[in-house]
């Protein structure tokens, strides 16, 4: 759920962990889409403070920015920044207003057209020989993409018609192509996720599945697709999801990020490799204690970004041996297509950093100890403390973060406000200010904890919650607060708890499991796993985490399921959802409200119009958090 659904970006994320609208906020510069030169010499990105975005283009060495420029005409967003080898630069203008994506190039200062797209389009990667542009298009698109995104009407016939996004092919010096000249090289009715081109040129390896690409993600196919004839050849159907298919510099073998992921988007896993020309997948990281996060095969070498504990960094891999992590920080990786970005020779790696108290600067340099190249945010003060905390339980090591107000005094009794994170296959990870300022400056500490079923420990770790949903991770929180009080002064008869989408549920869950918690806050939350199966838009998703479907194992769904405990739920729960939410649609929220209120347990529901998986325009947003904190406020503070 985004997974279920991990909403980890702040378009993505709940409404409670958004930016707070502060009334004079910092003018914090931001860097996004972040690519490099083959050459390793220069970087790209979509820089921002306060307003519309810039194309900036800086030296590795240094920082210095080379070139600055707006290719909007009009009111437009800009994404998908990428180098050829030669250095164009190509990227994709936006207008929602007309519905079309432009994809444009920048030769020496020169900027051109080279297509235009009625729907919606996403990463364009140049061909070897710098030729040609391939894009994936969704023509005609009926909704955004991605499952967390807000869902059609059902109305009509259900599930016979769905967007297709496709690849398409342009010759970066033809003639500008035209909206409705437009014509896919894939196939209809398969969509296709993610792509690499081949060394030669010849054509793609994919994931890609058939059908409601919202819904068939978790069963995705890695594949071959003929960049001439649009043929599709299966390479390899893998055990787990699958996400960063990239081909060897030689053609012979593919590689890609395989393991437990509950959403398209929130990846983690081990490296798999398989030949190009198709046989069994196999696991060149097993047993390893960390999540390998993004990858790219840059010369002879596979590289990627991982997570291990509180520690974001880069990862190599050399044929059969892993050379595991390297640079790290206690802090959250970003670039355009990944999360760092390297040079063709795989020795540049350019990267934006953030933390809880830092806010986004890029790193740029050799890969063994990149520096910071910008210092546009220098000056931009903390708005709270951070730590990492880590505890035992159960034979598992768990970590987390305790937030706490700058004025935080450590001889007075504070309450605390834990947040479950979507998934359950994710991680909370640092962010700056983290969208948590509401809280933190009515007085509350925040804790975040990443207990089993997260990212960060390896896929044992990851994998400890299948078919154990609110069952151990709920006892690792739990053991969490407990560690959390051995070091700062919470007050544990004021303890409050929110979460939304796979946080939803647990908030929904942990009520009836325990009366440890004085209010509760539900976002988009699962209450009952067996309506929930037969009515929301992403059933897919259930079955690597079940292992059976419902009607095999009704059993196994009803036991995890909130409302069949109901009579223990005690806590005062506030409860919103999005109108259009296809992957936790809002009648799991009524039934829960509905039975809460049957045992006169005070609670409230908020339906908000038009949203879907997350809460995103800025009014409802806005509102979110206004509430939520009068919830925590009335009885977490009973003398306010």
């Amino acid at each position: 759920m985004r997974p279920i659904f991990a909403l980890l970006t702040a378009a993505a994320t709940t409404a409670l962990a958004m930016p707070a609208m502060a009334a004079t906020p910092p003018a914090v510069h931001g860097y996004s889409s972040l690519a490099i030169s083959g050459q390793g010499d220069k970087i790209a990105s979509v820089d921002t403070s306060g307003g519309k975005g810039t194309i900036t283009i800086r030296a590795v060495r240094g920082g210095k920015v080379l070139r600055s420029f707006d290719p909007c005409r009009s009111a437009c967003s800009l994404s998908g920044l990428t180098f050829a080898p030669d250095g164009t630069l190509a990227w994709l203008a936006r207008d929602r207003t007309a519905g079309t994506v432009t994809l444009a190039v920048d030769r020496n200062g020169t900027a051109r057209t080279v297509a235009t797209i009625k729907g919606i389009a996403q990463t364009p990667r140049f061909a070897p020989d710098g030729k040609r542009l391939a894009l994936l298009v969704t023509i005609g698109a009926a909704k955004e993409s991605g499952a967390a995104q807000a869902g059609v009407r059902q109305v009509g016939e259900i599930g016979e018609k769905s967007d297709e996004q496709r690849l398409a092919i342009f010759d970066v010096d033809g003639a500008p192509v035209a909206a409705e000249a437009v014509k896919p090289v894939s196939p209809a009715d398969r969509y296709i996720y993610e792509y690499d081109w081949t060394p030669d040129g010849k054509g793609f390896v994919v994931t890609s599945a058939l059908g409601n690409g919202d819904n068939n993600w978790w069963v995705a196919t890695l594949d071959a697709v003929d960049a001439t004839t649009g043929v599709v050849r299966q390479i390899a159907k893998p055990t787990t999801q699958l996400n960063f298919p990239r081909v060897s510099p030689d053609g012979t073998t593919v590689a890609y990020i395989g393991g437990l992921m509950s959403d398209f988007g929130s990846v983690g896993g081990d490296v798999w490799t398989v030949p190009f020309a198709g046989g069994a997948p196999r696991n060149v990281t097993p047993d390893g204690r960390l999540t390998i996060t993004s990858l790219e095969w840059t010369d002879r070498l596979i590289r990627g970004t991982a997570l291990r504990g509180d520690r974001a960094g880069l990862f190599t891999v050399s044929g059969d041996r892993s050379d595991g992590f390297g640079w790290s920080r206690p802090a959250s990786l970003a670039a355009g297509d990944a999360k760092a970005a390297w040079s063709a020779d795989g020795q540049t790696v350019a990267t934006v950093s953030q933390d809880f108290t830092h806010a986004p600067v890029i790193f740029a340099g050799p890969v063994t100890a990149p520096v910071q190249i910008t210092h546009d945010n220098d000056a931009i003060p903390a708005t709270m403390t951070a730590r990492s905390i880590s505890w035992k339980n159960e034979g598992f090591t768990a970590q987390g973060w305790l937030l706490a107000p700058l004025d935080a005094d450590p001889a007075k009794k504070a309450p605390m406000i834990t947040i479950v994170h979507g998934g359950p296959s994710a991680a909370n990870t640092p962010y700056f200010g983290g969208g948590y300022s509401d809280l933190l400056d009515a007085g509350y500490y925040i804790f975040l904890p990443n207990p089993r079923g997260s990212f960060g420990q390896g896929e044992a770790f990851t994998a400890a919650n299948k078919r154990d949903f609110g069952g151990g991770d709920l006892r690792d929180i739990l053991t969490g607060i407990d560690a959390v009080e051995k070091v700062a002064p919470i007050d544990d008869a004021r303890l409050g708890l929110t979460g939304g989408s796979y946080g939803g549920f647990m908030a929904m869950w942990a009520n009836t499991q325990t009366n440890r918690f004085k209010a509760i806050v539900a976002g988009a939350g699962l209450s009952n796993w067996v309506s929930y199966y037969g009515t929301n838009g992403i059933d897919q998703w259930m079955l690597p985490f079940f292992g059976k479907t419902l009607y095999q194992d009704r059993k196994a769904y009803e036991d995890v399921s909130a409302v069949n405990f109901m009579t223990r739920a005690k806590t005062p729960t506030f409860i919103y959802v999005g109108e259009r939410d296809i992957e936790v649609p809002p009648t799991q929220s009524i039934e829960y409200w509905h039975g809460l209120k049957d045992q006169g347990v005070p609670t409230s529901l908020v339906i908000y119009p038009e949203e879907g998986h997350g809460i995103r325009a800025p009014a409802n947003a806005a509102d979110v958090r206004k509430r939520s904190l009068a919830w925590f406020d009335r009885y977490l503070k009973p003398s306010s």
